[in-house]
């Protein structure tokens, strides 16, 4: 192909910024007029020349524009996304927008997707200089897919990840399709097809989401661990999981210039032979669509070269560099071969503004609010202060049931079984989703209780749901909720971002360290409050740790009216005292602590508490400095991030930023002493917020390992946490 330079082309104003321009391809006077008609969102027949031949300009444009916006910043990542290029065409040429991916790498093509539909000129992009301009910086078009870019459905980042979203799309709107690119380097997590394996189990009717195996032979720096399986091995892998209709093109097929290996690059075919490639991914496109929409699962399989089409191919292909330059020859020559003419840019442009009813910014269903039916009043149950003791989880639980009864949308997942937290209520109110009907284990088709052995397809599906906008909660052993926990960060680093309100994702942590004594370390991994101990500053992360039974209801009560937050509800399943009222509960999680007891004496000794077991040798220890007259007061520490100060934490870049933190003056009341010990049964993290602004001489007593004991206590009394230690320390930073 011969190309020109820009300077030397009028184009249309969003071509601005092109760096070459093409001649017409052969057949473009022929085939010019848009084969999405106006007022139509689709192309009406996949086999019609004139799609097959726009399809291809499409693929083509992408590509372009990956290579140069990734080029205009040496940074990036071009060729995976290039591999797909003929397969992400079609789908946009018949319709289909509310795509999303596994792959964070794929980034730069969904950009260029959006802004060939207009999409990002919500965001000030109307030109493909601005597109450079804008990539890979703040307040633009970040490296990986985030929460904020509109028109595009999810965020994209760690690896095994794109399914549990487009699985959650696909539940809440199952008249509308979701394909999502599968890298073949990711497919080499274990949770992406075990996920989708158990979800259609428990949905089988729910087929609307569509994976489409991104095959190229490659992942980021050397061939893919799938990349020497034959074709047929490959379909009977996909059989062999549940898929019943498994499509596979291959641009081996199509090849006529004798390329080496099983993976080639079609646009190095003849113009002819990548017309019929093109043709073929178009119909496969819209046979697995239909398909999928049709009650069959389904998967698509484009296996083509990495890297076709752009700079370079394979793993090279992966990542640009500092001097991957616009000047650079390799992309030079990338530019220069993908070149199109101006008029074929304003064609493509139609297409795609056409495409699905209009620019996917305002066509995709995360671009307006999911309707929520309403709750009513929550069935709160006040238990007396001193009263008998109470299970919290099983408190909860009963909301919980009320939840799932009001909202049929509403999905509770735990991978270890809600029975064994406490919570069988949830269970009984509710049903485990299962093909088998059995009232013994509270199970059939039609329940809302999400029970698959992995945490990450729990936390993947609750999360997934409460970003496109429904309710839903997760909940998880303390111990194994971090096997989860990179989809939930996810997710709750996106809706800081979103340009939407949305429910926040809800999770409950049980069975904490303490009480796992008899199960030994494998059941002690309370470190995971370490992780949101960090994450605490972001600024709409919420852990909670209500002490009983009456503020763990009014926790929950509160998390159901925020929006666009992560918050965790962490509690024991033993029975244990209440100490607080609904009142106190409601003022603990506004302030972030509240007191529990206050005894007078020489000198003031304050305990600050995180957790309800841990109250326990506090208590004792209160008792026994009260004997030696010094005064105690036990605070409990229920909402932590309310205690940081405002500067310490972005809440101010948040969406639904909540800036409420105590101030000064409150947070003396509750914290100045003579001395202060900070007290968890878990990551002393989280009491960083109170070491920050206490002036008191001061301590910390945490976790610090697990260890196989027959009781809480013996646990407690390993890991230093007894009344003795801590009467000891309280006497010793008195004196």
């Amino acid at each position: 192909m011969t190309a020109v330079s820009s300077s030397k082309t009028s184009a249309p104003a969003f071509c601005e910024g092109i760096q070459y321009f093409g001649e017409a391809l052969p057949g473009f006077e022929k085939y010019q007029n848009p084969a999405i008609a106006e007022a139509s969102s689709a192309i009406a027949d996949p086999t019609d020349q004139a799609a097959v031949f726009q399809t291809l300009l499409a693929a083509d444009a992408l590509r372009y524009l990956i290579l140069q916006t990734t080029a205009s910043k040496s940074s990036g990542h071009p060729g995976g996304y290039a591999s797909c290029a003929e397969g992400y065409a079609s789908l946009f040429m018949l319709g289909y927008k509310n795509v999303m991916t596994e792959v964070g790498h794929h980034a730069p093509g969904f950009y260029s997707a959006m802004f060939l539909d207009r999409s990002l000129e919500e965001m000030g992009i109307e030109t493909v200089k601005q597109l450079g301009e804008r990539f890979r910086e703040r307040h633009g078009l970040l490296g990986h897919l985030s929460g904020q870019i509109p028109g595009l459905l999810s965020p994209a980042g760690p690896l095994g990840q794109g399914q549990h979203f487009a699985m959650a799309a696909a539940l809440l709107h199952q008249e509308t399709l979701f394909p999502f690119t599968v890298g073949d380097g990711g497919l080499g997590e274990p949770y992406i097809v075990s996920a989708m394996a158990h979800f259609h189990t428990a949905f089988p009717s729910v087929t609307n989401f569509l994976p489409i195996l991104v095959w190229n032979g490659y992942s980021q720096e050397h061939h893919s661990m799938v990349s020497t399986q034959s074709n047929q091995r490959m379909i009977s892998y996909w059989r062999g999981n549940g898929f019943e209709e498994v499509i596979l093109v291959n641009a081996k097929d199509f090849d006529d210039q004798n390329q080496s290996g099983d993976y080639v690059d079609s646009t190095l075919f003849s113009f002819e032979q990548r017309l019929a490639f093109t043709a073929a991914v178009l119909k496969a496109t819209d046979q697995a669509a239909k398909s999928a929409l049709g009650g069959k699962l389904t998967v698509l399989i484009v296996k083509q070269l990495k890297g076709a089409g752009v700079h370079a191919h394979g793993s090279k292909s992966h990542n640009l560099y500092a001097h991957h330059t616009l000047e650079h020859e390799d992309v030079v020559g990338g530019l220069q071969e993908r070149a199109l003419a101006p008029a074929a840019w304003e064609l493509v442009r139609t297409n795609f503004e056409r495409s699905g009813g209009g620019p996917a910014a305002r066509t995709a269903v995360t671009e307006s609010v999911l309707p929520l039916p309403e709750l009513g009043e929550l069935p709160l149950d006040e238990f007396p202060v001193g009263g008998n003791k109470q299970i919290a989880t099983t408190a909860m639980g009963r909301l919980v049931a009320k939840v799932g009864e009001q909202d049929r949308n509403f999905l509770v997942t735990n991978a270890d079984g809600n029975e064994a937290s406490g919570i069988s209520n949830i269970n009984q109110a509710l049903q485990i989703i299962h093909p088998t009907s059995d009232p013994l284990y509270y199970q059939g088709p039609g329940g809302q209780v999400y029970e698959p052995l992995s945490e990450d397809a729990c936390a993947g599906l609750a999360a997934g749901l409460a970003l496109m906008g429904s309710r839903s909660l997760w909940c998880s052993y303390e111990s194994f909720a971090v096997n989860g926990l990179p989809i939930w960060q996810t997710v709750t680093q996106a809706m800081a971002e979103l340009r939407r309100p949305t429910p926040s994702t809800i999770t409950l942590f049980t069975a904490g360290a303490l009480e796992q004594g008899r199960n030994g370390w494998t059941h002690q991994r309370p470190e995971i409050e370490a992780y949101f101990a960090a994450m605490m500053r972001n600024g709409n992360i919420f852990p909670l740790f209500p002490p009983d039974a009456n503020c763990i209801q009014v926790a929950y009560e509160w998390a159901l009216t925020t929006k666009n937050k992560g918050i965790t509800i962490t509690a024991s399943k033993s029975p244990l005292p209440i100490h607080t009222t609904f009142e106190q509960g409601r003022q603990a999680l506004h302030d972030g602590a509240v007191v529990l007891q206050e005894t007078s004496g020489s000198k003031l000794i304050v305990f600050a508490v995180i957790g309800d077991m841990p109250l326990i040798p506090v208590f004792a220890a209160a008792d026994a400095l009260a004997e030696q007259g010094l005064g105690v007061r036990i605070v409990s520490v229920v909402n932590p991030r309310r205690l940081y100060r405002a500067h310490d934490v972005a809440w101010e870049a948040c969406s639904e930023a909540d800036g409420g933190f105590l101030d000064d003056a409150g947070f003396s009341t509750l914290f100045d002493g003579d001395a202060l010990i900070g007290v968890s049964g878990g990551a002393s993290g989280l009491l960083e917020p109170i070491m920050l602004r206490s002036n008191a001489k001061r301590d910390t007593f945490a976790w610090k390992r697990g260890e196989t004991t027959a009781s809480p206590t013996e646990l407690m009394n390993f890991n230093g946490l007894t009344a003795e230690a801590l009467t000891q320390r309280a006497v010793e930073l008195l004196d």
